[in-house]
C-alpha cells in the first residue's frame, strides 16, 4: 500500500527542485499518517504500509567545476562534489529545512551546471518518524496492537541511519551512488525525535548557533537575558522559548498559529533547551548538556543534523596551574581526549585543531565584555591545552598517573565535556570553540567550598554568559566562507554543508 507514484523529473532551477521534493515529501508523509490514523481506529490495512523518502541525485563526468565569478561561491568550502560520478541523498523535513536545501542546491547547480534529478527513494520513512509535532495518536493503542505495528508499518532501521559517511568508514557497494550528505534523511529524522526528547523544545526552534554549558546557573542567567530581549521592542531577537515549547514573543509581535500549544513540563528533561529566535535562524540556542563526555557525545549527534554555523562550550573547569585564580578564563587551542566516548567513531590519533575563526572572536569578545587588553587580557584569561576525562574523581587515582599525564600535554584545566564536543564539532564539520572559567584548583588544594561557590557563580556567570552571546555576534558578521573553513573537510567530502 504505496501513494501513487510520482516519477523522477530534472531540474536548472533550485527553486523548482525543492518545490518537488516538497511535493513528494508532502505525499508520501500524508499517506503514512493518514494510513496510521486508520489502523489506531481499528482498520488493519490489506497489506503493507509503505511511504519512501524523496531523494536529489546529482551526475557529473568531470573533475571540474563551471567557471564561477562568484567568490562568495569560489570561497566556501562546501557546494560541489568530490570527482565524476553519481551523487545523491534522501531528504526529509523540508518544511524545516527548506532554506538550507535551496542552498544546497543553488551551489551544486552553479558549481557544476548540470541538472538536479528529485524523486522517490526506495528508503522507507519509519511510521514513528511521521508524526507531526503535537501528535500523540499512538498513545491510544493497546499493547497488542502496538506489537502488530511492525506487521504492518515500517519501523526505525539502525542500519541505515548509521554514521559511516561522517566517519569516513562508508564504503559503496557496486553501482551504489556516493553520498552528497553527511546524513540520510533517516538519520536526520532520528535525530530531530531525540532533540525533542532531549531538551524538551521541538527542534524547529534551534538557531544556527548554539551554546553548550554544564551548569544550571549559566541557563538561569540566559533565561533572564532572554526576556530581558523580549522587553525591548528593538531588539534583533523575535521571540525567546523555553521547555515545553513555551513562546515568548518580542514585545509588539503578535502571537503566531501555534504559540498557544506550548506548556512548562512538570519537571525539566534531561538537557533542557533554550532558544533565542532571530527572524533569519541566526540566533542563539542553548543547552544544559549536565555533566559528563556521554551527555556531549549525545547531544552534538543530535544537533549536529541541524548543520549549525558554530558551537562552543561554556562551562566551568579545574585550574591546574598554580597561577591560575579562581574566576580566570580558559581558551582551549588543544584537547587531550580521556573522555573514550569517541574513541571507536573518532581514534585518538586524529587531531582536534583549534579554529582559527572561532579562537579570535572568543578573545575579541573576552576583551569587549572585560574591557581589557594585552597584559591585563592575559592577567585574567590563558589559552592552552584542556584535558577532558570520564572520571569525575580523577584527582583519587593512585600513583598520580592522571597528573602526570595532564602535566606531559601542559594541560592547563580539566572538565569533562569539552573534548567531546570539539571532537564531535571536528568529525561533523561543525565549527567549535570552548571557554571555561576556573572554579576550583583540587591539585594546589582549592576545592570548592558553598560560600566560596556561591560567590564564584554570582561574579562571574553573567560576565561568561556574554561573552558567550558576544563571540555569536562576532561570528554572526563573519562570511561562512570563514567560518565553514577547509580545515574541518577531507580531500573527499560531501557536497552538502
Amino acid at each position: 500500500m504505496t501513494p501513487t507514484f510520482i516519477a523522477p523529473s530534472r531540474y536548472r532551477d533550485a527553486e523548482a527542485a525543492l518545490a518537488q521534493v516538497q511535493r513528494i515529501y508532502a505525499q508520501q508523509i500524508t499517506h503514512l499518517r493518514e494510513s496510521m490514523r486508520r489502523y489506531v481506529a481499528g482498520q488493519l490495512p490489506a497489506g503493507r504500509v509503505r511511504a519512501c523518502y524523496p531523494f536529489v541525485r546529482v551526475q557529473t563526468q568531470t573533475v571540474a567545476r563551471a567557471m564561477l565569478q562568484a567568490p562568495d561561491i569560489d570561497q566556501l568550502s562546501y557546494g560541489f562534489v568530490a570527482g565524476p560520478g553519481t551523487y545523491e541523498t534522501t531528504l526529509t523535513r523540508p518544511d524545516l529545512f527548506g532554506p538550507y536545501y535551496l542552498e544546497q542546491f543553488r551551489l551544486l547547480l552553479q558549481n557544476h551546471s548540470v541538472e538536479l534529478e528529485v524523486g522517490t527513494s526506495h528508503q522507507p520513512i519509519p511510521v514513528h518518524f511521521s508524526f507531526a509535532e503535537h501528535e500523540h495518536i499512538e498513545g491510544e493503542l493497546s499493547p497488542e496492537r502496538r506489537m502488530l505495528m511492525r506487521d504492518v508499518f515500517d519501523l526505525p532501521d539502525l542500519a541505515a541511519m548509521d554514521d559511516g559517511i561522517a566517519n569516513g568508514t562508508w564504503e559503496p557497494q557496486p553501482g551504489e551512488p556516493l553520498p552528497l550528505s553527511l546524513f540520510t534523511g533517516a538519520r536526520v529524522d532520528y535525530s530531530l525525535q531525540r532533540l525533542r526528547h532531549y531538551t524538551g523544545t521541538s527542534p524547529d526552534w534551534f538557531q544556527n548557533f548554539v551554546l553548550f554549558t554544564n551548569y544550571q546557573f549559566y541557563i538561569d542567567e540566559f533565561v533572564r537575558l532572554g526576556h530581558e530581549e523580549m522587553r525591548r521592542p528593538d531588539s534583533p531577537y523575535v521571540a525567546f522559548v523555553e521547555p515545553g515549547n513555551v513562546v515568548t514573543r518580542r514585545v509588539g509581535l503578535p502571537a503566531q498559529p501555534g504559540d498557544e500549544l506550548g506548556t512548562a513540563p512538570p519537571r525539566l528533561p534531561q538537557m533542557p533547551g533554550y532558544h533565542l529566535l532571530r527572524a533569519d535562524r541566526s540566533g542563539i540556542s542553548m543547552v544544559n548538556i549536565g555533566v559528563g563526555p556521554a551527555n556531549a557525545k549525545n547531544i552534538t549527534d543530535h544537533v549536529a543534523v541541524l548543520r549549525p554555523h558554530a558551537w562552543i562550550m561554556l562551562g566551568h573547569c579545574a585550574g591546574l596551574r598554580s597561577s591560575q585564580q579562581m574566576g580566570d578564563y580558559v581558551l582551549a587551542h588543544g584537547y587531550v581526549r580521556e573522555d573514550h566516548v569517541l574513541d571507536e567513531e573518532l581514534p585518538l590519533w586524529v587531531p582536534i585543531p583549534a579554529l582559527a575563526e572561532i579562537q579570535q572572536a572568543l578573545q575579541q569578545a573576552v576583551e569587549d565584555v572585560t574591557h581589557l587588553q594585552g597584559p591585563e587580557l592575559k592577567r585574567i584569561m590563558r589559552t592552552g591545552t584542556v584535558a577532558s576525562t570520564d572520571n569525575r574523581n580523577w584527582e583519587l587515582l593512585p600513583g598520580n598517573q592522571p597528573q602526570r599525564r595532564f602535566s606531559q600535554s601542559r594541560a592547563v584545566a580539566l572538565d569533562m565535556e569539552s573534548a567531546t564536543i570539539a571532537a564531535n564539532g571536528f568529525r561533523f564539520r561543525v565549527p567549535y570553540g570552548t571557554l571555561l572559567c576556573v572554579s576550583d584548583k583540587p591539585l594546589h588544594g582549592e576545592i570548592k567550598l558553598p560560600g566560596m561557590a556561591n560567590h564564584f557563580y554570582r561574579e562571574r556567570v553573567d560576565q561568561h554568559l556574554r561573552i558567550g552571546i558576544r563571540t555569536v555576534e562576532l561570528l554572526r558578521g563573519q562570511a561562512l566562507s570563514q567560518l565553514h573553513s577547509r580545515k574541518l573537510r577531507s580531500f573527499s567530502e560531501v557536497a552538502f554543508q
